[in-house]
């Protein structure tokens, strides 16, 4: 459903993004996940038209972006991007006229979700309170196209919850789904894909379960000195713990296992690694192994 190829953006000296691709299918959940700087929200704004990249495309359901796309397609900003002098209430009556697809009956039920008083001026608002009216405007139109840019920034734990579950359920029905946040445990909540950015580049993306799969960490602890290792086949990462060792592998960690318990180790164990532990590795500056 959407698909960015080739995307580069430069800002005078800066490469913000740097050929980037991603494929997000139709009716899945993609989180893209990035260190500050890393050209998310930059990725954002090329793929809405928001700004002109350099070289590459993006392409909606196989088509270029037109005003059209915007009928199907619902978008939170990093900040909310609201008028401060209106209410709530006017907010959705804006989208009411302006939109075939929104659905009066929907909106409400969502403003009390998040609480929201709608007699209240959007400037009167809490950050969090105008990140929950961003995200009931986007959705009160049913989208089957959703770009979230960090949806959840200001809410309390319980209207994060809110957020995901209300994600979860669109994509269930059918939308389309590309979000990027800080918090990794809500991409591993609401996500089946990921996406990670490093220096404007992705440098990992799948299935998240299939990228699990293929990643593990071995844990081999040894009662006396740790042997020297050097660095295995299929190894990006050893860290050392006083007699443990931890290595990071692929679909060679059974192998991997054997061998420690062939150096001698106490113990062995082959642990599945978390999405923090692909990040983390994905965005390393290196020097770890």
């Amino acid at each position: 459903m959407i698909a960015i190829s080739g995307l580069t953006k430069r800002y005078r000296d800066v490469l913000a993004v740097d050929g980037a691709s991603l494929e997000v299918p139709s009716g899945s959940v993609c989180g893209l996940l990035g260190r500050n700087g890393a050209g998310k929200t930059t990725t954002f704004k090329c793929l809405l038209g928001f700004t002109q990249p350099d070289a590459g495309e993006v392409r909606f359901d196989g088509a270029l972006l037109t005003p059209q796309t915007f009928l199907q397609l619902g978008y939170v900003p990093e900040r909310a991007q609201l008028y401060g002098w209106l209410t709530g209430e006017q907010h959705l009556e804006l989208t009411r006229r302006s939109h075939p697809r929104y659905d009066a009956s929907w909106a409400r039920e969502l403003a009390a979700t998040f609480r929201i008083d709608l007699r209240r001026r959007a400037k009167r608002l809490s950050k969090g309170q105008q990140t929950a009216l961003s995200l009931v405007v986007a959705l009160s139109t049913h989208p089957s196209l959703l770009v979230l840019d960090e949806p959840a920034s200001g809410l309390d734990p319980v209207m994060q919850r809110a957020v995901l579950d209300l994600l979860i359920d669109a994509a269930t029905n059918g939308a389309t789904i590309l979000l990027s946040s800080h918090q990794i445990g809500q991409i591993e909540r609401a996500a089946d894909r990921v996406a990670i950015m490093r220096d404007g580049r992705i440098v990992v993306s799948g299935d998240i379960d299939d990228l699990r799969e293929n990643a593990k960490i071995v844990e081999a602890t040894f009662d006396g000195a740790i042997p020297e290792f050097g660095t295995p086949n299929g190894v990006t990462r050893i860290e050392r713990v006083g007699r443990t060792v931890r290595m990071f592998a692929g679909s060679d960690a059974p192998a991997l296992a054997a061998h420690c318990s062939e150096l001698g180790a106490r113990a062995v164990r082959v642990l599945d690694r978390g999405l923090e532990d692909l990040f983390l590795e994905a965005v390393d500056d290196g020097g770890n192994v």
